[in-house]
């Protein structure tokens, strides 16, 4: 018996020791909007950007990866891997060899450009057991493996991403995924300011307008996280894929066509990729690629032209069979033409990841968050690793690192979506341990001392019966 109860004091310490603390889930919803500059709220009245910032935590900027455009740069948030690793090198799918494009979001659709290696976050999440789900991000339309998010939408063909209505309909969606489906991640796209920026340009009065109407929906997407009770579980991070950069035009400078340069000839070029804002790539014939390359470099003071093999190191663009054998950018305020001019936006993205006007904005609330804390920048690709961290999921192998970006959480760690706190768990553990040898001491006394009182009981009645024996004996003799 002693030891039975023993054993069950044994499993009642242990259970007790590995038991957490705090047993609320950690969720995420990770909210994108494209082209949101990082200093775009300066000169903009923000207050719920302003709130964000002072229940949460925020970036100074964050640095995406090259190449700064839509496709590529959202795929390093879902996977923590550079460009050049995840594959998805450009907004378009194209073929070399048929010669065949198709445009951004046609190439949503394109498994094979989407699915090579790497998994998005909320694969992975399914795989581990937790439940996920996507809305307009870029990458839900693909499967990967044959698997896809368990709850997916996917806008429709010439959607209206300014619309502030679908923005909040949007939003209830997903915050009821959040509460009645049970859900543990989410990825959330809006497609502004970045359309904005495109047309008027990055510091025009329509951009400062549009920036209000981003802050007004970071308002809406907080104020329903607090009504539908999520407030203590979702933890909120919003941020973007790029920033955006003016364009030069009439006259102002001399701009960078590709066919006024001489000696290069696009006859020289099986296939090319240009009039896609400032960066390009060329695929030339057999035998022509020293005529190309050596045509282009130095062609003009605002046009970076290098052979894949030579791209410098930080902009991790080289390694990879999808990239062509000659890249090319221009600097901030130049777009690169192909036979005459033809891009006509006043604002454009695409540039060196290193320029500051390519820098995006980042904002995180949560319980995993410290309040009213401002960080340094640090590069989107750790972010990955930091929703994996709180989702308490193994990430997949990436680029990123949870040391760029842990000073950001409060003093925990993260298991399955359960938050334990290791010192109390410990001094539980150990208070566990302690009572059970407290227990089993009392249990092994009182034992020994009810053994003893049965023995002499024992012993007390036998004294008393050897004497009667006697004397019945003694009179039947």
């Amino acid at each position: 018996m002693a030891w039975t109860i023993s054993l069950l004091c044994i499993t009642w310490a242990l259970s007790v020791q590995s038991a957490p603390i705090d047993e609320r889930r950690h969720r995420v919803l990770l909210v994108s909007f494209d082209g949101f500059r990082w200093d775009y709220d300066r000169d903009v009245d923000t207050p719920n950007l302003d709130k964000m910032a002072a229940d949460g935590v925020k970036a100074q900027y964050v640095t995406p990866p090259y190449l700064t455009i839509t496709s590529p740069t959202h795929f390093t948030l879902l996977t923590g891997r550079y460009i050049e690793n995840h594959g998805v090198i450009h907004n378009m799918w194209f073929n070399t060899t048929t010669q065949e494009k198709k445009p951004y979001y046609q190439t949503q659709f394109v498994n094979q450009w989407w699915d090579n290696g790497s998994l998005p976050i909320w694969i992975t999440a399914q795989r581990q057991g937790l439940k996920a789900g996507s809305i307009h991000f870029p990458g839900t339309a693909a499967s990967y493996n044959g698997e896809v998010a368990s709850i997916q939408e996917v806008e429709p063909l010439l959607y209206n991403y300014k619309n502030e209505t679908a923005w909040r309909e949007n939003t209830d969606k997903v915050m009821s995924w959040f509460r009645d489906q049970d859900l543990d991640f989410v990825s959330m796209y809006f497609g502004e300011p970045d359309g904005t920026g495109h047309r008027y340009g990055p510091d025009s009065p329509q951009i400062k307008e549009m920036v209000k109407q981003v802050d007004r929906t970071v308002g809406y997407i907080r104020h329903m996280a607090e009504q539908r009770g999520l407030t203590d579980s979702l933890n909120i991070i919003i941020t973007s894929d790029h920033g955006m950069s003016n364009v030069y035009r009439n006259g102002l400078v001399e701009e960078i066509t590709l066919s006024k340069i001489p000696g290069f000839s696009f006859r020289d070029l099986s296939f090319h990729i240009v009039d896609f804002g400032p960066s390009g790539m060329l695929l030339p014939k057999p035998g022509k690629l020293e005529k190309v390359y050596t045509a282009l470099k130095n062609a003009h003071p605002h046009l970076h032209v290098y052979k894949k093999e030579e791209m410098p190191e930080h902009l991790h663009f080289a390694k990879n069979d999808r990239i062509l054998p000659i890249i090319l950018w221009s600097d901030p305020g130049y777009v690169i033409n192909g036979y005459f001019p033809v891009q006509f936006h006043n604002g454009e993205h695409g540039f060196d990841n290193q320029e500051m006007d390519m820098k995006p904005f980042f904002r995180a609330v949560g319980p995993s968050f410290h309040k009213n804390l401002e960080v340094g920048p640090f590069e989107t690709v750790n972010i990955y690793s930091l929703m994996c961290h709180i989702l308490g999921i193994k990430p997949e192998v990436n680029d990123g690192h949870l040391d760029n970006v842990k000073h950001m959480l409060v003093t925990s760690t993260t298991e399955r979506g359960i938050q334990v706190n290791v010192l109390q768990n410990t001094f539980t553990g150990v208070a566990a341990v302690a009572g059970f040898l407290v227990v089993v001491f009392v249990l092994m006394t009182s034992h020994a001392v009810i053994k003893n009182k049965r023995k002499k009981d024992k012993t007390s009645e036998n004294s008393k019966q050897i004497p009667e024996t006697e004397f019945t004996k003694q009179t039947s003799f």
